[in-house]
């Protein structure tokens, strides 16, 4: 039986209703979230650790801001390093609710480009540590170079050279088109990871061989001691997982490495965010400005009531 015109016109209707169908179906996007819904743990970690960052860190950095700002007289040299560091975590810890709308519910790509730039920003944080471990290496072991180099200009100009660096790094990952740009950033942790340990081990070498036969350590190397032993803190704790795991990228198939080694990854190291500023506070300057401000609170309180006793006699 010969098909008419209609059947035909039938026919070519139930086509392109499929066709299009499966055109729709395979343009459907996906969130992060549901394209790693087989292993969503990890990023209910990340988002997590990312939020204790937000409530956590802001506070914390904004407090060692507030101290570095009070103690100018008394002042490291390294502060101005732990500033600009403060400085940048403080703007890294605004995103978590705009990555946990994106990551969970969005599939536009407008939001990447805002949390790249910021991801690039807090992927060259190490820079400033590795700043921090330069100059107490020059202080422990070159103090004559140290001393000549004391003055705050040259680290004030050390300090705008890396913030260019950072800027630089961040507009490139926020553009997120150029080819093997994620090993620009393995290069970078590297050589910044193994600059810092060979700074912190030489310091502490240094610091162990000084001073044989005494029991106290001098305050100025004691001072220089706790901080690298926080740096070091950070240092394994935070930036090894990304030293460690990337490099084998190409051995990780790619949802294992995008849902889990990424986010493992990445969570550790964003979490310095949070452990560099409470470490910093843990340290005397804290207690003694705090006490400091007591003190200055119990002298006004003394005053008035000796003004008021005075009048009142």
């Amino acid at each position: 039986m010969t098909p008419t015109f209609m059947d035909l016109v039938n026919i070519n209707s139930t086509m392109i209703f499929i066709s299009q169908r499966s055109v729709n179906d395979s343009d459907v996007e996906e969130t992060v979230y549901e394209s790693c819904r087989e292993m969503p743990a990890v990023i209910i970690c990340y988002l997590g650790l990312q939020f204790i960052n937000m409530f956590l860190g802001i506070p914390a950095n904004l407090m060692v801001l507030w101290l570095i700002h009070k103690n100018k007289g008394d002042s490291s040299t390294s502060d101005i390093f732990i500033q600009q560091l403060a400085v940048l975590d403080v703007l890294f810890c605004l995103t978590p609710p705009l990555e946990l709308v994106n990551i969970v519910y969005l599939t536009s790509s407008v939001p990447w480009y805002v949390l790249r730039f910021f991801y690039g920003i807090k992927d060259t944080s190490p820079l400033f540590l590795a700043c921090i471990c330069l100059d107490r290496y020059m202080a422990v072991l070159h103090p004559i170079t140290f001393t000549k180099l004391k003055d705050r200009h040259h680290r004030a100009i050390l300090a705008a050279g890396v913030w260019l660096v950072v800027l630089a790094y961040a507009a490139a990952k926020c553009k997120g088109d150029i080819p093997n740009f994620e090993k620009v950033f393995t290069v970078i942790i590297l050589a910044t990871f193994a600059f810092m340990v060979f700074c912190n081990m030489a310091i502490l070498w240094a610091l162990r061989q000084s001073g044989p036969g005494r029991d106290e350590m001098h305050p100025v190397k004691k001072r220089a001691f706790k901080m690298v032993l926080i740096i070091l803190a950070i240092i394994v704790f935070n930036y090894f997982p990304p030293v460690a795991l990337f490099p084998f990228r190409a051995y990780y198939t790619k949802d294992v490495f995008r849902c889990y080694i990424h986010y493992l990854a990445f969570g550790l190291m964003d979490f310095s965010s949070s452990i560099q500023p409470v470490l910093y506070l843990s340290k005397d300057k804290l207690v003694l400005s705090l006490s400091m401000c007591c003190q200055k609170k119990k002298r006004q309180i003394f005053t008035s009531n000796t003004t008021q006793t005075v009048s009142g006699v």
